[in-house]
């Protein structure tokens, strides 16, 4: 069995290559807002093209992925509702209302998306088209399209100010954009934005966008500068201001040229998961776990663990890996353990006793060292021998030696030819998990082998950070 990738965008191939994302943390009510201070430009309100790329970590809830506001009741919305459709709306006559029947769900993909509007056709359905990885969407719930001629609440300037990832009100996103750009005056299609990947032809993948011409209105967003994340490298000079809830440090190289894991905030129910899925919270007294977006069969993998609360004061949590035999594996039970009549591997390094490492509901007893908050544990899996090694704060528990090969030295054996996740449970606490794209702060910085991945410490010899990237090279 080869590495799974949950998703069905996830791209690995060479070419353009866009290099930030910026995370947005809907506790932090984040967004960007076009105007520096200034009066929002005015641009076309009949032909415009608005293209975004974003991933998604929530759901079922209302989260908007760019607004034109002045106040509750004056604003034109493009957003994903609580029942995970795309949605245009305006509740003012005339300007249309769009509502796709297709849901997005995938909190482990990046998506693209391309508004292409332009009232002045004749026929209603060329009027406003929509465009996901690259076709467009003829399937609607609501499918009421703008007046012939309308100039639709979008590039009306002044203090209505464009907005992205957030409304007038709140509804603020959560999760990963990537790479935003208007183009004022124009009808584009998506193929001005990406193309079909030649050798994988069902894959979606951005292009340079430097050749197209933006207009009074326009803009392009590549969030590459953590001092301006609003920059507008597009040459107009139509800057977005960070007006709350974004830092440098949401600068992110989850992007959707290479597509980092997160935890899976589908899978599991009971935790609370934040800060693009990187951060698991469970403040009951109950063991639960969290499993990564990305399984691995093959290759050598590394992350990186960190409590930053713990109620109980014993820190209960285990960070290891479990197989994907048994579906409730990480489900139900903390890592090292077993529900009844499961039949995989599950090993967990917990924090709360000295010389302990679980498998299987079984105590294998290694030489460890007990953890507490502000301690990061380090994980590397050896698919190809069998084998996991722990670190508390860069220390290889048991004499642990992840490069000692099919000697497996200071290891836990586990099975090869199966396909594992690397998680950990989280009882009356929160963790962080950093698989290469961190949220807490990193001191040193160390990439794998191909660069990738920002890593608190050194990542062993040819062990590499979860994304999409290294998975099509090592699976």
């Amino acid at each position: 069995m080869g590495n799974t990738i949950l998703g069905a965008n996830t791209l690995s191939t060479g070419g353009y290559t866009i290099a930030n994302s910026v995370r947005f943390n809907d506790g932090d009510s984040p967004y960007l807002k076009d105007n520096e201070g200034n009066a929002a430009p005015a641009g076309n309100r009949q032909k415009f093209t608005f293209s975004i790329w974003f991933k998604r970590c929530k759901l079922g809830v209302t989260q908007m992925l760019a607004s034109a506001a002045y106040s509750s009741g004056d604003e034109g919305y493009l957003y994903i509702s609580g029942g995970d459709v795309l949605v245009w709306h305006h509740s003012s006559s005339g300007m249309g209302q769009m509502i796709t029947t297709q849901k997005f769900r995938d909190v482990s993909a990046w998506y693209h998306l391309v508004w292409a509007v332009d009232t002045t056709q004749g026929t209603a359905s060329n009027r406003m088209k929509f465009y996901i990885n690259g076709t467009q969407i003829t399937s609607f719930s609501t499918e009421t399209y703008p007046d012939e001629d309308k100039q639709i609440y979008w590039n009306v300037g002044g203090t209505y100010y464009p907005y992205i990832g957030r409304r007038h009100g709140g509804d603020y996103w959560d999760g990963y954009i990537a790479e935003v750009a208007q183009v004022d005056d124009a009808q584009l299609a998506a193929t001005s934005f990406g193309e079909f990947d030649e050798d994988s032809p069902t894959h979606w993948k951005p292009i340079d966008l430097s050749d197209l011409t933006f207009g009074t209105s326009g803009y392009w967003l590549d969030f590459e500068d953590s001092s301006e994340l609003g920059k507008d490298v597009s040459g107009v000079g139509n800057h977005f201001a960070d007006d709350g809830g974004l830092a440098a440090t949401d600068q992110c190289t989850d992007t959707p040229t290479n597509n980092f894991a997160t935890l899976n905030s589908l899978y599991k129910s009971g935790v609370t998961f934040a800060e693009g899925n990187t951060q698991a919270d469970n403040q009951s007294s109950d063991w639960t776990s969290a499993l990564p977006t990305m399984g691995v069969a093959n290759g050598k993998w590394y992350a990186e663990f960190k409590v930053t609360d713990d109620a109980s004061g014993t820190t209960r949590n285990a960070f290891g890996v479990c197989d994907a035999t048994d579906g409730t594996i990480l489900a139900e039970n903390e890592l090292g353990y077993q529900p009844t009549g499961a039949v995989g591997d599950s090993v967990g390094y917990p924090g709360d006793a000295a010389n302990t490492v679980h498998k299987n509901g079984s105590n294998v007893s290694p030489t460890t060292s007990t953890y507490t908050i502000n301690d990061i544990i380090s994980v590397a899996l050896d698919c190809d021998n069998g084998a996991v090694y722990f670190a508390k704060n860069g220390t290889w528990q048991n004499s642990g030696d992840p490069t000692s090969g099919a000697s497996k030295t200071g290891a836990i054996t586990v099975t090869t030819g199966k396909t594992y996740f690397i998680g950990g449970t989280v009882y009356d606490s929160t963790y962080q998990v950093n698989y290469g794209n961190p949220t807490f702060a990193i001191s040193s910085g160390n990439a794998d082998g191909n660069g990738y991945g920002n890593f608190e410490y050194s990542v062993p010899s040819g062990y590499y950070a979860l994304c999409s990237k290294n998975l099509a090279e090592y699976g």
